[in-house]
């Protein structure tokens, strides 16, 4: 593995029970790397900051630097961020993407918010461990642990809320899941050396078009955020896979942005994707500023945003059949999902039929189901509405057409799918019963399709449903669990795929062939769809 895609790990620079490379990491600071943001943090003592490797501030003296595997564990060791380069802002590890290890499912499910909403013995029962030996997994792993991990993401939304919205100072604390104003004053101080209103000051709370984006006073507003990624990203690649797929009155792409609904915790959401040189914009309509994080958090993931291209497009390029691809093609990354279920769904829906076919399957059903924002939960107290939802007409709701000026509505949760009457589902009775299977499993809690799952128990529980084969839970493990390696050597497109390229086309011998793609054969699958 070489030295810009392999986690600078081993070596001199010990934090407590983790080890970095001095030699490599410093090479990375001093050329300016900017493929290592967020592989690691340099810490520089003589100043008391930390910055992202890519910063372009004068390198420090060696004797000054200390290297820092997460920015917890930076701003533990009493370092505040840099106001230049922003490392609380750098894209996410990719070992935290694709790792399917306690770990790994740890950060994910921090970054979708599930210490602020549950705590940490919250996360500790998501992954089945006690509060203590998780603790001591991170600190092992990343120099700090869950409490210390929330606190820093907690800081950047604060950061964030504070800059783009109009919201008061003891919102924003709450928004961004502080327990009080006086813990949200002291982290602002102690992260980026300056009181909140400082961050604020000569920040007008407009867009790049200079549309107002504040927040209401009921904490409900539209958000505008940059999400940074590793270059390059391949964004036709990304909205083409998008477009085809695309329900109408739940996501479109239209003029290079792609827009969808969201079901978040406290409620729905919609959001805009537009790439761009370095960086995603993002805009967000939340009904609960308190959902900002998990909304980020999965909007990054859907667009493979913390992946490490360089690394995937040199795994591949070794393959004389792929080289050529991966040269005119660089930083295709794997479409993946906002909502695991939808996707498996998805999958179940689209068995042995067309794109086509089975969007108008999945827009039939969708329009005999409730809108989830009907069912919105009350931000205040994560319950139901207190007085219940409003009066709505029973039975099919017209869908909006892409493209139509109405707004976005989220996928339908699991419980309402399995509630649905029999004219819901235009499709063969065993597949709408193996649908049904599917969202009984999920709405029990039988079946985790979230970040934080175990991968491979999700694919044994998954192959046990009834109607759901090795396909597709390859393809719920490939869009909806982020597993780098999934090959899906029996799919049609992807054998065409093959055989344009020149591969073998049958699945026994692909699957062999496809062994020197590891641990990278979701992106290949990818790349041989395009190739299709």
């Amino acid at each position: 593995m070489s030295d810009h895609r392999q986690p600078p790990r081993a070596g001199r620079g010990i934090i407590g029970d983790v080890e970095l490379d001095f030699e490599r990491c410093y090479r990375a600071v001093d050329s300016r790397d900017q493929r290592f943001d967020g592989w690691f943090y340099t810490g520089v003592t003589s100043t008391g900051i930390y910055c992202r490797p890519s910063c372009p501030a004068m390198t420090p003296r060696r004797h000054n630097v200390r290297f820092f595997p997460s920015a917890a564990a930076a701003q533990g060791a009493g370092l505040r961020a840099c106001r230049r380069c922003r490392p609380d802002a750098a894209p996410g590890s990719p070992q935290w993407d694709v790792r399917a290890d306690v770990v790994g499912r740890a950060m994910r499910l921090i970054a979708d918010g599930v210490v602020d909403r549950d705590g940490v013995p919250g996360l500790a029962a998501r992954l089945g461990y006690t509060v203590r030996h998780l603790h001591r997994m991170l600190c092992a792993e990343l120099g700090a642990g869950p409490l210390a991990l929330a606190r820093a993401q907690r800081a950047q939304t604060a950061r964030t809320l504070i800059e783009t919205t109009g919201l008061g100072m003891a919102e924003v604390a709450f928004a961004a899941g502080f327990g009080s104003v006086r813990q949200f004053n002291e982290t602002v101080r102690e992260v980026y050396a300056t009181a909140p209103s400082e961050l604020r000051r000569g920040r007008p709370p407009v867009d790049e078009r200079g549309r107002d984006r504040r927040a209401t006073a009921d904490g409900a507003g539209t958000i505008t955020v940059r999400l940074a990624y590793r270059p390059p990203l391949h964004a036709d690649a990304l909205l083409g896979f998008l477009a085809v797929r695309a329900l109408p009155g739940v996501e479109e792409v239209r003029d290079g942005t792609y827009r969808r609904g969201l079901r978040l915790p406290r409620g729905a959401a919609e959001v805009a994707l537009t790439p761009a040189d370095g960086y995603v914009s993002a805009t967000l309509r939340l009904a609960d500023m308190r959902d900002l994080a998990p909304a980020v958090a999965r909007c990054r993931r859907l667009f493979d945003l913390d992946a490490d291209p360089v690394a995937v497009d040199q795994t591949l390029a070794v393959d004389p059949a792929l080289a050529a691809v991966v040269a005119a093609e660089p930083g295709v990354r794997v479409p993946r999902a906002v909502d695991g279920f939808e996707i498996a769904l998805r999958a179940i829906t689209t068995q042995q039929v067309s794109l086509t076919s089975a969007r108008t399957t999945l827009t039939h059903l969708l329009a005999h189901l409730p809108d989830p924002a009907d069912h919105e939960v009350d931000g205040r107290c994560g319950g139901p509405h207190p007085h219940g939802p409003p009066d709505r007409p029973t039975g099919p709701r017209e869908v909006p057409r892409a493209g139509e000026a109405a707004g976005l509505r989220s996928f339908p949760a699991a419980g309402a799918v399995a509630g649905a009457p029999d004219s819901a589902f235009r499709m063969p009775a065993a597949r709408r019963e193996a649908i049904r299977g599917l969202a009984r499993a999920v709405a029990a809690g039988e079946v985790d399709l979230e970040p934080g799952g175990d991968r491979e128990e999700i694919r044994r529980r998954l192959s046990a449903l009834p109607g759901i084969g090795p396909w597709t839970a390859g393809y719920v493990a490939l869009r909806a669990l982020g597993d780098p390696d999934v090959p899906l050597t029996t799919d049609l497109a992807v054998r065409r795929g093959a055989a344009a390229l020149g591969l073998p086309d049958d699945p026994a011998g692909l699957d062999r062939h496809a062994d020197r793609w590891r641990p990278w054969r979701s992106y290949a699958t990818i790349r041989l769809w395009r190739a299709a």
